[in-house]
């Protein structure tokens, strides 16, 4: 009997083949005349005839970001056991265990691992309330943009081509992933509150959140990853901080994807240098600098001159703005002294004795590490971070 249901099966499985090759070509013909006329079609940009996604494999940039970025990740539970993370895996384990096996005694006292109680006893140790209040309005101040860039680069998923391109970004939503979840609990364990947006903070990150399309990679990627670059070489030499310098590599790969990106899919000379999008960029980064004058006081508190890490930020976000295409109404050249002239003039009227400064020459990063992350990402090209 079975034998006998081999041919009839084989007809019914060739006309149901016969049915979807005759559906397949009308849905995506009718799929294809949408997209044309705009009014739908193909949500996703994907390529199932060649097993890719639009615009190809883009294996140079999967090896710079995504398997670079899987190479660096790092884990929590490793590099702050303080806090309640659990994210090494079973052989990472093993792996410090036996390490831990294999040392002295003097060895493992000084690879004392911090609980929670202990790390909260170093920071009331290094710092005053004050001192404390001071780090943790800095910090959190990119730490709701770790929120934003979160959000930012999971909707990018969908703008970029090539399936490099997207295995790259997909690392990032993770990295941002982490940072935010690794951020707020590291401000939880100061034990001060923690202030919610300022307007300044609130208007920058829901104006990168709302922009089109590319433009995205602007507002994330150079502006809001190039703030959190400098906060992060700024301060992850401060007592119980040193995991900053894990988010500051994490931030070095992000801000050389634009560049990365724009090297195989180039921006048109319009989409570079159209006045509407050189003025929005301007508008974007305008809430930015009001938060200079916002964070003075506590800047101030942790020996930080607010507008030398202010010039130092705009120097670095002009410099990877223009690197990746993305003008300005005047080039970087005018606009620093521009901006550099407009600290100086607040800083004669609410400083007593105030000497010109060069503010945008600064350099705020510390840390023998962090400066040369930096030098290679300003120096050495987006290739290098």
């Amino acid at each position: 009997m079975e034998f006998d249901k081999i041919p009839v099966r084989r007809q019914v499985t060739h006309l149901n083949r016969r049915i979807e090759a005759i559906a397949n070509r009308m849905v995506r013909r009718v799929d294809g005349t949408k997209g044309r006329l705009r009014l739908g079609g193909r949500a996703a940009a994907y390529d199932d005839a060649n097993y890719e996604f639009i615009g190809g494999a883009s294996d140079v940039l999967r090896k710079k970001h995504y398997d670079k970025s899987l190479r660096l990740l790092w884990k929590a539970e490793k590099h702050a056991p303080w806090l309640s993370f659990s994210d090494n895996s079973k052989a990472e384990r093993e792996l410090e265990e036996m390490a831990l096996r294999s040392m002295t005694d003097e060895e493992k006292e000084a690879r004392k691992r911090l609980s929670m109680p202990e790390f909260k006893e170093l920071l009331n140790r290094e710092y005053t309330v004050r001192q404390k209040e001071a780090i943790v309005a800095v910090l959190s101040a990119i730490g709701h943009g770790e929120a934003y860039a979160w959000l930012v680069s999971a909707s990018l998923l969908s703008e970029v081509k090539s399936t490099g391109a997207r295995a790259a970004l997909t690392m990032q939503v993770m990295e941002e992933a982490k940072h935010f979840v690794v951020m707020r609990e590291l401000l939880q364990a100061f034990d001060v509150p923690i202030p919610r947006q300022s307007a300044w903070e609130y208007l920058f990150l829901e104006w990168v959140l709302k922009s089109d399309g590319l433009e995205k990679f602007f507002g994330m990627n150079v502006a809001v990853e190039g703030i959190a670059l400098s906060f992060f070489g700024m301060m992850s030499t401060m007592p119980g901080l040193e995991i900053l310098r894990l988010f500051h590599l994490d931030e070095s790969r992000h801000t050389a994807l634009p560049s990365n990106y724009f090297k195989e899919f180039p921006m048109t000379e319009w989409q570079k240098r159209n006045p509407v999008a050189r003025l929005r960029r301007l508008k974007v980064i305008l809430p930015a600098l009001a938060l200079i004058p916002y964070l003075e006081d506590d800047l101030a508190e942790l020996g930080i001159d607010a507008f030398e890490f202010g010039g130092s930020v705009l120097s670095k976000v002009s410099f990877l703005a223009e690197r990746a295409g993305f003008y300005f109404p005047v080039p970087r050249s005018v606009l620093l002294p521009v901006l550099n002239g407009l600290f100086n003039g607040y800083c004669r009227v609410t400083r007593p004795e105030h000497d010109h400064q060069a503010y945008t020459d600064a350099d705020t990063t510390r840390g023998d590490a962090e400066r040369a992350v930096e030098k290679a990402i300003f120096f050495g090209g987006a290739d290098a971070a």
